[in-house]
């Protein structure tokens, strides 16, 4: 049936290439992941018909005050065209974490929900995801072979098996009238691979010698030379810190690298350890990915963790998420003694197999700080983990299985997407065939040329508890955790716009009000000429006289203090 996999266009033999036809171009429209690690999402159009490939989320910065995380603004979907399908290409959430909110905003596609293609683990954890978020649409999930074309539309898609930190992570390939695309999404060539086989070389240079017409290409680790180390090594690393440790052992990682885990459960096999698992997400992918086959557990290996308190401490590893040293996550609450079931004590190791997003850094150090003030050793960097993305031989390995006619490096900040550009040169790219784009970039790919031919508005949408929030809101929280508050209440006569009695004035975050009696007096007399002043002239709409308020104090303040408080006249009228 049309859009199931295997389901290829009868006109089109596998593989084979596509001799462009005149007319639209084959056109990539990225509305996140350029210029940026993470919200990857990119939409692929031949004239008004689109295929969107990934929609991923970014986890906030420091200074995004109470955000969750930033996923692109899909109200550029609107100005793309018509939505086809969504093809994720493996189960990262900054691949697929954003996955409810483009459900939310794609128009239906013949009456039904916009369908999703992917491996059955890319689709059980997008799934997860789609089924926790309110007011998210049914997911309409289409699973996928690798090396089994299927029919998107007018496109013709095809997933190619790569190595990451995940089972199941593709390539993705879209045949078109325009040409053919490849985007790489996240990979790397690992020669001895946990629970799979190495990536699919053979098949990638059959779609080279076809002909690809533009290549979407990982840029993450392009300034790290050499090859990216197997994840084997990390096993190695595993076993020997727990053969030597002393009591119990927690592991954090990304819950969604589920070869990482396998490691953990055989190490602790091994060395007759039982296994909890604590913290939501990585309960949720260790029961997806073992009822799918992808995680095998050892018999009698896992536990429920309130069973830990049963067993001596040298039999236990805990699994737990917390990698990136998120306020919230199991491990930063175990660091600072108030987690549930767990609490840190002495003799306790504690890997973070796992580095830092960029952005991260002091949020993990401060939780290994926490570790080591509870009495834990922790060991972190170096042997526990291996990197997930291609170092730069092996992305020159990618650009010489491909052969692409043009080149638009993504999935990376502005200096990886300009050294990837520089790598493409060194293999023999023109410069007129690549180039460094943004979001929002509309970038077309010819025989010849890659050329920016337009753009849409593709901001972000910062995400709380509550859902989207707009950026004046992020602004003034921003104000609050820089400079406080201070509140003007203002009792008036309704009629007259006289004042019924002093002012009051209450602070917070800005000055400490018993220290401050000479401030805050001075700040009534401001309130005081203020309102006057509005009398003489007389206004008495008391939007006019709150603004008022608010320029006399912010002026005043800014000249006794350097300090911009947010500024709130409160009017009761009498």
């Amino acid at each position: 049936q049309p859009g199931s996999p295997g389901a290829a266009p009868a006109t089109a033999a596998r593989g084979s290439p596509r001799r462009p036809a005149a007319g639209p171009a084959l056109e990539v429209i990225p509305l996140g992941g350029l210029g940026e690690i993470g919200k990857n999402c990119t939409v692929v159009r031949v004239g008004r018909d689109c295929l969107i490939i990934d929609a991923g989320l970014m986890f906030p910065e420091e200074e995004d005050l109470g955000i969750d995380y930033v996923i692109p603004d899909y109200r550029a979907l609107e100005q793309a065209g018509t939505i086809h399908g969504v093809v994720l290409t493996h189960g990262h959430e900054d691949h697929v974490g954003s996955l409810p909110y483009l459900l939310r905003a794609a128009p239906p596609v013949g009456g039904g929900p916009v369908p999703v293609y992917g491996m059955p683990l890319t689709l059980g954890l997008a799934r997860r995801r789609v089924e926790e978020t309110a007011d998210a649409p049914a997911m309409h999930a289409v699973a996928c072979e690798t090396r089994r074309p299927f029919a998107v539309g007018p496109f013709e898609v095809e997933l190619v098996h790569v190595n990451h930190s995940i089972p199941q992570a593709c390539a993705v390939v879209v045949r078109t009238p325009a040409g053919t695309l490849v985007c790489t999404a996240d990979f790397k060539f690992d020669q001895t691979p946990i629970g799979e086989r190495p990536t699919d070389f053979s098949r990638l240079a059959e779609i080279g010698e076809a002909g690809v017409r533009l290549l979407l290409m990982d840029s993450t680790n392009v300034e790290r030379p050499g090859f990216a180390p197997s994840e084997r090594v990390v096993g190695s690393a595993l076993d020997e810190i727990v053969a030597r440790a002393p009591g119990r052992v927690l592991v954090t990682t990304f819950a969604s690298n589920v070869h990482r885990l396998q490691q953990a459960f055989d190490t602790a096999a091994r060395h007759e350890r039982k296994v909890a698992v604590v913290g939501r997400s990585m309960v949720d992918t260790v029961q997806i990915a073992s009822d799918l086959g992808v995680l095998r557990i050892p018999r009698g290996t896992m536990v429920p963790v309130d069973h830990l308190k049963t067993l001596r401490d040298a039999h236990v590893l805990i699994l737990t998420t917390g990698s990136q040293g998120e306020p919230m996550s199991a491990l930063t609450r175990m660091a600072v003694g108030q987690h549930r079931a767990v609490v840190i004590k002495a003799g306790d190791t504690v890997i973070l197999a796992a580095t830092p997003i960029p952005g991260n850094e002091s949020m993990v150090s401060r939780t290994i700080n926490e570790l080591y003030r509870q009495g834990a050793e922790v060991v972190h960097g170096g042997p526990v983990h291996a990197s997930g993305h291609a170092c730069q031989e092996e992305l020159k390995l990618m650009l010489t299985l491909l052969r692409p006619r043009c080149f638009l490096p993504v999935h990376g900040e502005y200096r990886h997407l300009v050294l990837n550009r520089r790598l493409g040169a060194s293999v023999g790219i023109p410069e007129e065939r690549s180039l460094v784009a943004e979001n929002g970039s509309i970038v077309a790919a010819s025989a010849d040329r890659l050329v920016r031919t337009g753009a849409v508005d593709a901001g972000s949408v910062l995400v709380d508890g509550l859902g989207g929030i707009a950026p004046v809101v992020l602004r003034d929280r921003r104000q609050l955790a820089k400079d406080g508050v201070l509140i003007a209440l203002v009792a008036v006569e309704r009629r007259t716009g006289e004042l019924l009695m002093p002012p009051d004035i209450v602070s917070r975050g800005f000055v400490y009000m018993r220290e401050s009696g000479e401030l805050i007096e001075a700040c009534k007399k401001q309130i005081v000429e203020a309102v006057a002043r509005c009398r003489e002239r007389g206004a008495t709409d008391w939007a006019a006289v709150r603004s008022a308020i608010r320029e006399a104090l912010g002026r005043y303040l800014f000249e006794r203090t350097r300090r911009q408080p947010m500024i709130l006249p409160m009017l009761v009228e009498v």
